[in-house]
């Protein structure tokens, strides 16, 4: 008998995975993980730790499955806590979920569970895994490749958080709920009377419950007031032509570069606490007035502590076609379809979680590979991630310049 080891958050997808891996004859054992120990940033009566390990322990309960807590907290901190920190201090803006499966889920926590004789490692993840197998011709052996697919319920898919996973990460991964829809899984749950089947989906950082994102910054991250400024739509680089190029690359790297807005070129409307509090896109928060339209974060400047806004979802300098993604930060879930330098593939890519997926180029260049999108894309936002798709697999993804 196969043994999974299935991370209970106390919520309802976890508790459905573990009841069906159950009734697919799997020995299997609940394991809720503890991330995070300071209360103070967290929105308290909002979903705290304690609450999920209870409802975790409840649901291994009622199936009759061994469970456990397991303190990852400091491991958490020093990968999670402290890289979003960094990020934040460069002006970038992480992806703490994508880096929690990374880092956390598929890699602490599963040499935990492989360690306590696990087969597999289940979460209650909407994606779904699939097995290709591979044949070599030289030695006429063959090899498994692990595929990564969208969820079957369109609306939930989470194949995007799991963007960074390996091939052998992969290996080791189950996702029972993938087949089923949030409806279906709810049902399936109130049916076996658990008593996570009508709790509220969590908000907040990844496992860490509610956290006020400003507050949990400035623990870090000193205030430190500076100005905000609206740039025009009419702003003058918005109007020109572009420029003919020599080669393909270079239009590339035209068309991904950063915009460098200066005080003069806008007019000071407000004061903030903290260029690294704000991203790419946000409205709320700049609690400025009296524009015909709402502000929007355009771009943030760290080292000048600057906020560059302008009016309007439509607002010029919130668009752009073509995104970097370097070497270093490039990753392929699909290593037999990685590109080489020069090679392109079409595919389908988002930017963000549930953003549907737009029609892009991939470009591998010397030092990394450009996304091109066919249409533009708003607020493009350094520090988060880009998948690629082709069809509903996920191929790939990397880090955004």
């Amino acid at each position: 008998m196969k043994r999974v080891i299935v991370g209970l958050s106390g919520g309802v997808d976890s508790s459905v995975a573990a009841y069906l891996l159950k009734e697919q004859g799997y020995e299997v054992i609940g394991l809720f993980m503890k991330n995070w120990h300071d209360d103070t940033v967290t929105i308290s009566d909002e979903c705290p730790w304690l609450d999920d390990s209870n409802d975790a322990m409840l649901v291994a309960d009622k199936l009759g499955i061994p469970f456990q807590t397991v303190d990852l907290s400091e491991q958490y901190k020093s990968r999670i806590v402290d890289y979003m920190f960094d990020e934040y201090q460069k002006g970038r803006t992480p992806n703490p979920d994508v880096l929690c499966n990374r880092e956390i889920k598929f890699d602490v926590f599963m040499k935990i569970a492989l360690d306590l004789g696990a087969d597999y490692v289940a979460t209650g993840h909407y994606c779904r895994k699939a097995i290709t197998t591979k044949q070599h011709h030289e030695a006429g052996g063959s090899s498994d490749i692990y595929r990564l697919l969208a969820g079957v319920d369109a609306n939930k898919d989470q194949s995007y958080f799991l963007c960074q996973l390996s091939q052998k990460q992969l290996s080791k991964a189950l996702f029972p709920i993938g087949e089923l829809t949030k409806p279906e899984v709810r049902q399936i749950a109130a049916k076996m009377d658990l008593v996570t089947a009508h709790k509220k989906d969590s908000q907040g950082l990844c496992f860490i419950g509610k956290v006020r994102l400003p507050e949990f910054l400035q623990q870090k991250l000193k205030p430190k007031e500076g100005v905000i400024v609206e740039i025009p739509s009419d702003y003058e680089s918005y109007g020109m032509k572009t420029p003919s190029f020599d080669s393909k690359q270079d239009e590339l790297k035209y068309l991904a570069r950063k915009s460098t807005y200066t005080i003069s070129e806008g007019k000071v409307v407000g004061k903030h606490q903290g260029a690294h509090y704000f991203t790419k896109g946000q409205r709320k928060g700049l609690a400025v007035g009296g524009t015909v339209e709402p502000l929007f974060v355009i771009d943030t400047d760290v080292h000048e502590n600057v906020i560059f806004t302008g009016q309007g979802k439509q607002h010029p300098g919130l668009y752009k076609t073509v995104l970097f993604v370097t070497n270093e930060e490039l990753h392929w879930v699909r290593e037999d379809l990685a590109l080489n330098t020069d090679q392109m593939m079409k595919v389908k890519a988002r930017i963000r979680y549930r953003q549907v997926l737009e029609n892009a180029t991939l470009y591998k260049v010397k030092y990394g590979l450009y996304v091109e999108f066919e249409h533009p894309q708003t607020a493009i936002t350094e520090g988060q991630f880009v998948a690629w798709y082709l069809e509903d697999e996920l191929v790939g993804s990397g880090v955004i310049y």
